[in-house]
């Protein structure tokens, strides 16, 4: 096992200095397993770096994702004891760059916008001319494939969006392309970035993508989309439209009847309404808190009511073990975000205990909902990663949707997700 490296052991004599007059989430024990778990995901995905080109999950056949490389290089690079002169490091962003396109994003062939987003992250993070000279053309890039006033109408990628005003459904929002409308796990990516590469939270693009937020948040009074009227949830929904055919439709990612949730109405009748979900709701919270709003606005504290009532790692909310990962990663960067060292989840008034269902979904629990144990979600977050971790350093498949079956993309998520427990 790899010596722990100085610089960790400095943040962690630093936090037991601090404990005693801050209440840090992560406690020594945990901070130096998370460490031990680091240096190993750090070692596999070295061992994965391809020889030939220098990135990850390099397909030879192609098209790439060169996002893939970004989220290696992303959690490689948050790490204290790693910089920009790392032999993987300046191999993988040779990688990124070398998918740089004239109209400045860094994409090949195929979803431009998700690939693009990644890639910016990474290479703000790289301390590098070459990577700094990148990063202004993305940015104007990524503006351009934003649904709104902005929307760059020369681009010939498959993502190419319209300029429509705020009355649209797609507002503010960016997609993948192949639906032909906006999404807001790849608006999240896109916010991420932009944040990432030092974007001010006043500029027009993180504005537009406030109307986009609202209109997938499930919360009336908040959305003034019809699928919202009357819901009371808070969290998130993955779109405002299901597709260019469909418009103003709302979408969610839960299957089947799982898809919506019954609420109580105003007038006592029940209605049935698309169910918020894990992922997506710190996502969209996330972005939300990257917007810069007051912890006090009502945005804010209806997404952090619905994570108080979901508040769990053993599952993605109301998806099970679909997009896990990708949900510790919206999990670490959204409560990071959020500050504070602890959570208190609101659990059942009558078993005491925090029940993931269509009563938490909704806010509607028998006998309402009351104040639990406080959590420090750090800690619990190290304890479960660490059960997903194999011997080699990389973390164990529990579904293959969404690419999760990839053991180079989940150990990058995890890896990110640890570095923001630990920060």
């Amino acid at each position: 096992m790899p010596t722990r490296p100085a610089a960790r052991t400095i943040l962690a004599a630093c936090a037991l200095a601090l404990s005693a007059s801050s209440a840090l989430a992560i406690d020594d024990a945990h901070r130096e397993k998370a460490g031990a778990m680091i240096d190993r995901a750090i070692d596999y995905l070295r061992s994965q770096q391809d020889g030939a080109t220098g990135g990850w999950a390099v397909n030879p056949k192609g098209p790439n994702y060169p996002g893939i490389t970004g989220l290696v290089l992303t959690g490689m690079l948050l790490d204290p004891d790693l910089d920009a002169t790392d032999d993987a490091v300046v191999r993988g962003v040779e990688f990124l760059l070398s998918y740089r396109q004239p109209d400045g994003g860094i994409y090949d062939q195929i979803l431009p916008s998700y690939n693009t987003s990644l890639a910016l992250s990474a290479l703000a993070l790289a301390q590098q001319e070459s990577a700094r000279a990148a990063i202004k053309p993305a940015q104007s890039f990524l503006k351009g494939l934003q649904w709104g006033e902005g929307a760059n109408l020369t681009s010939d990628t498959t993502e190419t969006p319209t300029e429509i005003t705020k009355e649209h459904p797609f507002y503010g929002g960016w997609g993948y392309g192949n639906h032909g409308r906006p999404d807001l796990s790849n608006t999240a990516f896109a916010l991420q970035a932009l944040h990432d590469s030092g974007v001010p939270s006043d500029d027009p693009a993180f504005q537009r993508a406030l109307t986009f937020l609202e209109r997938c948040q499930m919360a009336d009074g908040v959305n003034d989309m019809p699928y919202a009227d009357g819901s009371s949830q808070g969290g998130f929904i993955y779109a405002t439209s299901l597709n260019k055919d469909n418009v103003g439709s709302g979408e969610t990612k839960p299957q089947g009847v799982a898809q919506f949730v019954e609420e109580s109405a105003d007038d006592g009748e029940r209605v049935s309404r698309m169910r918020a979900y894990g992922s997506m709701t710190y996502s969209g919270f996330k972005s939300l808190l990257y917007a810069e709003l007051d912890r006090d606005d009502p945005r804010v504290e209806s997404a952090y009511e619905w994570i108080r009532r979901n508040y769990t790692l053993e599952e993605n909310p109301q998806m099970g073990a679909e997009g896990l990962y990708y949900y510790f990663i919206s999990f670490a960067r959204a409560l990071d975000a959020f500050g504070g060292a602890h959570i208190t989840p609101l659990v059942s008034a009558q078993t005491g205990e925090i029940v993931i269902d269509d009563a938490s979904a909704t806010g509607d629990a028998p006998g309402g909902f009351v104040e639990g144990d406080t959590r420090d979600w750090q800690n619990d977050l190290v304890d479960r990663l660490a059960e997903l971790q194999n011997d080699d350093g990389s973390f164990r498949a529990v579904h293959n949707r969404w690419m999760e079956n990839n053991p180079v993309l989940i150990t990058a998520y995890s890896l990110i997700a640890l570095q923001h427990a630990v920060k």
